[in-house]
C-alpha cells in the first residue's frame, strides 16, 4: 500500500504544538512591569508578538525573525494605572508597542467641558482584561488556528459602563495578526464612544528611507503640524533623526483614507533595504479615519499609523462636528484590524499598488 504524502510536513514528527508555535502565558517579575500578565504568540512563520493581558490585551513587542517591528518607549511595559486618566498622565504608562488601544469614550488631548474632564486618550489601555478562552493550535490534527479572547470593563457607578471583548488570533505558518473587537454598552443610558488603534512602528522597520504608505485626503491635525505635513515636504519618506523633534517635537495628520470598492482600507510601511513590509487592513465603515503620527526624536524614533472612529480631536470637537458616536444601552459596535508582515516581492508590490 502506497502512503499518501501529507500536506503537513510535520506529520508523524511532532506530538506537541509548542515545537512549531502557539501561545504561552507568563507573568513579568521585574521592573515597572512586575506582576503584569502577558501572553506570547508564536506563529511559527517568523512572526511572534507579546500581548499584555493586564493592559487591555494590547500588543507590546513584535518581531519578524530578527527584526523588531514595534517601537518600545523608555519605560516599556508597566503595570496598569486605573487612575492615569487625567491630563497627560497617560504618557507615563505609554509603552508604545505594536498596538495601544485608545478610548473607549475619548481619543485626543486633555479637555474639560460641561460633560466632565477627560485625559489624553482615555482609560482603556490602563485596565486589565479577564481571559475567557485560550485556543491552542493542534497541528497533528490539522488545526492551525490559535486565539486568545478576553474582556475589559471600563465602568463607573452611574456610568458609563462599557465592555471591550477582544479576540486576537493567528495561524501557524502565517504572518498575520487578526484583532476582532466588540464594544458594548452594559449601562442603562447612552454614552459617547470613540476608538483608536495606536499602532507604533520603530527601527529597524522604520529607518532612513522607509516608505510610509497610505492614500487619502489629509490635513494637519494642528497648525504646528504643518512643519512636516505640507505640500513641499515628502512626509511619506522616513527621515533621519531630527533635532527639532527632541522632547515634544512631533507632527500628526488626519487622513480620510481611501477604500477600495469593497470598503477595505490599506496602510503600512515598507523598508526596501530589509525587503520587509507591514500592512494594516481595516474596514472604512468601521474605522473611517487614519492618523499618521511622526516623532523623529533621537532615541525616540517612531511613526504611528492609527485607524480610528475619528481623528484624535477629542470628544468635545467630535460632538461639535456632529461626528460623535453614541451607544444606546445594550448596543454594541464591532471592529476588525489585520496586521500582516510581507516579505515576498510580489506580495509587497501588490500591497503598495493597492495602498497607494
Amino acid at each position: 500500500m502506497k502512503i499518501q504524502k501529507s500536506k503537513y510536513p510535520w506529520q508523524n514528527k511532532i506530538v506537541n504544538h509548542a515545537q512549531i508555535g502557539g501561545i504561552e502565558t507568563s507573568v513579568l517579575d521585574n521592573g515597572l512591569g512586575r506582576n503584569v500578565r502577558i501572553a506570547w504568540f508564536n506563529t511559527g512563520s517568523g512572526l511572534r508578538f507579546k500581548l499584555v493581558i493586564d493592559r487591555a490585551l494590547d500588543i507590546a513587542d513584535a518581531f519578524y525573525n530578527q527584526h523588531s517591528l514595534a517601537w518600545i518607549s523608555h519605560s516599556g511595559v508597566s503595570a496598569p494605572r486605573s487612575d492615569a486618566h487625567r491630563s497627560l498622565e497617560w504618557l507615563t504608562t505609554f509603552a508604545g508597542g505594536l498596538l495601544t488601544t485608545c478610548g473607549l469614550t475619548h481619543i485626543g488631548g486633555p479637555e474639560t467641558d460641561e460633560f466632565g474632564h477627560r485625559g489624553l486618550h482615555g482609560r482603556i489601555s490602563n485596565l486589565p482584561a479577564t481571559i475567557e478562552s485560550i485556543v491552542q493550535p493542534d497541528p497533528v490534527a490539522g488545526k492551525l488556528n490559535m486565539s486568545l479572547t478576553a474582556s475589559v470593563k471600563q465602568s463607573s457607578v452611574f456610568g458609563p459602563n462599557l465592555e471591550l471583548r477582544r479576540t486576537i488570533s493567528g495561524y501557524l505558518g502565517e504572518s498575520t495578526i487578526k484583532i476582532h473587537d466588540e464594544v458594548a454598552n452594559r449601562g442603562n443610558s447612552k454614552v459617547p464612544h470613540m476608538m483608536l488603534y495606536h499602532c507604533n512602528f520603530g527601527w529597524p522597520l522604520v529607518d532612513d528611507g522607509s516608505e510610509i504608505i497610505w492614500q487619502g485626503q489629509w490635513s494637519p491635525l494642528r497648525p504646528e503640524d504643518r512643519t512636516l505635513f505640507n505640500e513641499k515636504h515628502d512626509f511619506h519618506r522616513v527621515p533621519a533623526p531630527r533635532d527639532d523633534h527632541r522632547g515634544t517635537g512631533e507632527a500628526c495628520a488626519a487622513i480620510d483614507i481611501k477604500p477600495d470598492t469593497n470598503g477595505t482600507c490599506l496602510a503600512g510601511l515598507y523598508n526596501k533595504k530589509l525587503g520587509l513590509a507591514v500592512a494594516l487592513k481595516f474596514n472604512k465603515k468601521q474605522l473611517p479615519w487614519l492618523t499618521n503620527w511622526q516623532h523623529w526624536g533621537p532615541g525616540e524614533y517612531v511613526t504611528g499609523l492609527e485607524p480610528g472612529t475619528n481623528p484624535p480631536i477629542g470628544q468635545a470637537q467630535a460632538r461639535k462636528n456632529k461626528k460623535l458616536i453614541y451607544l444606546a444601552p445594550g448596543k454594541s459596535k464591532c471592529y476588525d484590524l489585520e496586521i500582516s508582515v510581507l516579505t515576498e516581492k510580489k506580495q509587497i508590490d501588490a500591497f503598495i499598488k493597492k495602498a497607494k
